[in-house]
């Protein structure tokens, strides 16, 4: 039975690689944790962005009513964050 599953994932597996090398454009959606790596900080995980502040207060639009300046002042901080990191090896085998 596992080799008739195997052989399934296999072909729906060529089936893909057909696809993707037929693609103009791919588009990958991941989640935070994909930058990691390189130095991006996740939102949740150790030393989130939000373990010190809620969401609430910078990612709302009531937070931006209320401090437009502040808001973005802290989306420029994690603009500059990000322009400094380099790939790291899960986006280079995306690339690929």
């Amino acid at each position: 039975m596992q080799n008739k599953n195997v052989c399934m994932l296999s072909s729906e597996m060529s089936d893909v690689v057909a696809l993707l090398d037929q693609a103009r454009q791919i588009t990958v959606l991941t989640g935070a944790g994909m930058a990691a790596p390189s130095g991006v900080p996740t939102f949740r995980g150790t030393n989130g962005l939000w373990e010190n502040r809620r969401a609430e207060e910078l990612a709302t639009r009531n937070a931006f009513t209320a401090d437009p300046h502040g808001v973005w002042a802290w989306y420029a901080w994690r603009r500059q964050r990000i322009a400094e990191c380099e790939p790291n090896h899960g986006h280079r085998v995306l690339s690929k």
